[in-house]
């Protein structure tokens, strides 16, 4: 069998980021409670590795209960300012491993919501980095999750003050078509596309490597926004495709194909695409 490597896989920059800061803080806080507040990214298999080294999860529901002082790390998909000011009050020590985009979007967020205008955001409903942002923009908030939302979206006045932000893994696709049909609502639509690049280079490498492959194997967490989308794309381009969290989920029909080909979510581990590609290899 032949394997071959998407151009373009794995940790992106903020998600290597955050996980080097959580492996600092608990080598630097050795003994304290050591809290990442939700999962820090979407990967289990990196999620187990920092639970072992010591490493607490507590719900994004539960902030209030971090014990006074305790450490405190921030995921990379961010939160609200209001969790923030608490976790401040607390006398925490604060370790701030949001994504550098998200902050970017966080503050377009603030900015504008502070100047009347009425923030839209592209993206996905109960997503962390979505209620990060949300926090930023108040009561100026507005969600459109698809296409769908989009056309039942109404301004309250014509050319009213607005502006369009996307969740930083949200589809460039599925931004490009909820752009063109707000700005014809609103042609004073202020539109920023605040996605990251690392999405859609992880999108355009898949592309490329369907074309060579029988089958296509997308390796990373099941709860990750983005390696979700990369299966979808997958799917409707490649005849065989499927979403694994770990060799071990590998179905026996990919060991019958002549060239598998292995992409990989932004919050999926080296180790991990390499041992996949091993199990493949070994068949």
């Amino acid at each position: 069998m032949k394997v071959i490597l998407a151009d373009i896989l794995g940790y992106c920059m903020g998600v290597r980021c955050a996980m080097e800061k959580a492996e600092n803080a608990l080598e630097k806080f050795e003994g304290k409670n050591v809290y990442s507040l939700g999962p820090l990214i979407h990967n289990e298999n990196a999620l187990n590795s920092l639970k072992q080294k010591g490493l607490k999860i507590l719900s994004e529901n539960d902030f209030k209960n971090a014990e006074d002082s305790s450490v405190v790390i921030i995921r990379a998909h961010g939160v609200s300012p209001e969790v923030l000011k608490v976790l401040e009050e607390k006398k925490c020590t604060i370790i701030n491993a949001t994504c550098p985009r998200v902050v970017a979007s966080q503050k377009n967020a603030e900015k504008f919501s502070k100047k009347g205008f009425k923030i839209i955001l592209a993206g996905d409903k109960n997503h962390g980095e979505v209620t990060g942002i949300q926090g930023y923009a108040g009561s100026k908030f507005n969600l459109v999750e698809n296409v769908s939302d989009a056309l039942n979206f109404s301004f309250s006045e014509e050319g009213e003050a607005s502006v369009l932000l996307s969740q930083t893994t949200f589809s460039p696709g599925e931004f490009e078509k909820i752009s063109q049909i707000l700005f014809e609502k609103n042609k004073k639509l202020k539109i920023l596309n605040t996605i990251c690049p690392a999405t859609k280079e992880r999108q355009d490498s898949l592309f490329k490597l369907c074309e060579k492959v029988d089958g296509i194997l997308v390796v990373g967490g099941k709860k990750s926004a983005n390696t979700k989308r990369l299966l979808e794309s997958a799917k409707k381009i490649c005849k065989k495709a499927d979403l694994i969290e770990d060799s071990s989920e590998i179905k026996p029909e990919f060991f019958n194909l002549k060239t598998v080909g292995i992409t990989a979510g932004a919050s999926t581990p080296d180790s991990v695409i390499q041992e996949v590609k091993n199990a493949l290899e070994k068949s």
